[in-house]
């Protein structure tokens, strides 16, 4: 049964995924309480110790012309990091969580989900220009573009860790019956041209901790600079699409075994782990042979219903 507004997992409804597909964002305030986020804000610390705030401030920030708006640089996103972390079960499970999965269920409308996308991201004020045009994401989500229906698109939820205001780097956005109106329907490119008039109807995606917003990789959106002293913005992206969207990725999960994985699997619930492309149990991939050795890679997994389905 495809997830619903009054499923199980409480923190949105009908409204968000109405506004999420008709004007391609939804903003929810706390979405997650403190129990949630306080830990995630020490996996930063572990994450982010070497950056020192505040020591970046004085740097110019606004080296653009009046009347115009940034654009995109790699100093921008030099505080990534993609799962699975290097740090404690609370940053690697966030992505997985149960409330995520079913928002994503309910928004893509199918149950069927994979998690493609989880990455954070740490800015500080002076550290870089986070101004940014409006732009759409598609370009490094997928080689041709965004679908018509619902299924095939994508979901991007960036989760507030910290208190994101104006003054702290708060993403702008334009919805979509507002750049259509601008741009034309379906355009995924703003010209120079057209810049400052989507960002006369731009509008603030400002809010506290524990918020989380979901938009599409086809919606006009653009990063805006820190300016508050010592300031900093911690938050993190994850992106789901429909299991079997091969047009889509970001990721490659495998790309580094070596990597802490045991922190999820032996934490994960096999739905959990069935958004990362594991097998659920049952499934036909699983036979004596691969529980054995799967077991054996990861011996710490309880793999006890997955032996039961065999």
């Amino acid at each position: 049964m495809i997830a619903s507004a009054n499923s199980f997992y409480p923190g949105f409804n009908e409204a968000n995924v109405r506004a999420w597909r008709e004007e391609g964002f939804t903003l929810i305030p706390t979405f997650f309480g403190s129990e949630v986020i306080d830990p995630i804000l020490a996996d930063f610390a572990t994450l982010y110790s070497d950056r020192g705030q505040g020591e970046h401030v004085g740097r110019e920030l606004n080296l653009k012309k009046p009347g115009t708006l940034g654009n995109s640089h790699p100093r921008q996103f030099i505080n990534f990091d993609s799962l699975p972390y290097r740090a404690s079960p609370a940053i690697n499970m966030i992505s997985l969580h149960p409330r995520l999965i079913n928002y994503a269920r309910a928004l893509l409308g199918t149950d069927r989900v994979h998690l493609y996308q989880s990455h954070t991201w740490a800015k500080y004020t002076g550290e870089a220009d986070y101004d940014q045009a409006f732009h759409c994401d598609f370009g490094n989500h997928t080689l041709t573009v965004p679908a018509d229906n619902a299924l095939d698109r994508t979901v991007d939820f960036v989760l507030y860790l910290t208190d994101v205001t104006n003054d702290l780097g708060a993403l702008h956005y334009v919805t979509k019956p507002d750049s259509d109106a601008i741009l034309g329907a379906g355009e995924l490119v703003a010209p120079d041209a057209s810049q400052m008039a989507l960002k006369a109807v731009e509008r603030s995606a400002a809010a506290p901790a524990g918020s989380l917003l979901a938009h599409g990789i086809d919606t006009f959106h653009r990063g805006t600079n820190l300016t508050r002293p010592n300031g900093y913005r911690f938050t993190m992206t994850m992106g789901y699409k429909a299991c079997g969207n091969d047009m889509i990725g970001f990721h490659v999960w495998q790309h580094s075994p070596d990597r802490p994985w045991h922190l999820i699997f032996n934490q994960a619930t096999p739905d959990q782990l069935s958004v990362l492309g594991v097998p659920l149990p049952g499934e036909e991939f699983w036979s004596a042979r691969t529980l054995r050795l799967t077991q054996a890679r990861w011996p710490q997994w309880d793999m006890s219903a997955y032996f039961a389905a065999l």
